[in-house]
């Protein structure tokens, strides 16, 4: 998967929202950035199924617990962080490079 260097940014901004918000168990948290912002990044990422699963993560039916609502959460974690292995995997070499020293 090719990512612009922005959206590399994003994504790694993201994550890091995202596992902050899981390490303090903030369930408000992680269903505002997966409804807004995983939905966002993934319609600028060309993303669809990933726009449509973190929105019905938040608003299909009910959980059946806190854990369930944890464990969907891990799994969209570990959808993006998949992603992003495999956007650093196809990056031409030295577009990762360049991403992380415009971070800096």
């Amino acid at each position: 998967m090719n990512l612009s260097p922005s959206l590399q940014l994003d994504l790694e901004d993201l994550l890091a929202d995202l596992r902050h918000a899981r390490r303090n168990d903030d369930l408000g948290r992680l269903a505002l950035l997966c409804y807004c912002e995983v939905r966002r990044w993934a319609r600028k990422a060309g993303q669809a199924d990933l726009a449509a699963s973190s929105a019905a993560l938040v608003t299909g039916s009910p959980h059946g617990s806190r854990q369930a609502f944890l464990d969907d959460m891990d799994a969209l974690i570990r959808r993006l962080e998949a992603l992003q292995q495999d956007a650093l995997a196809a990056a031409p070499e030295g577009r990762a490079e360049a991403a992380v020293r415009t971070r800096r």
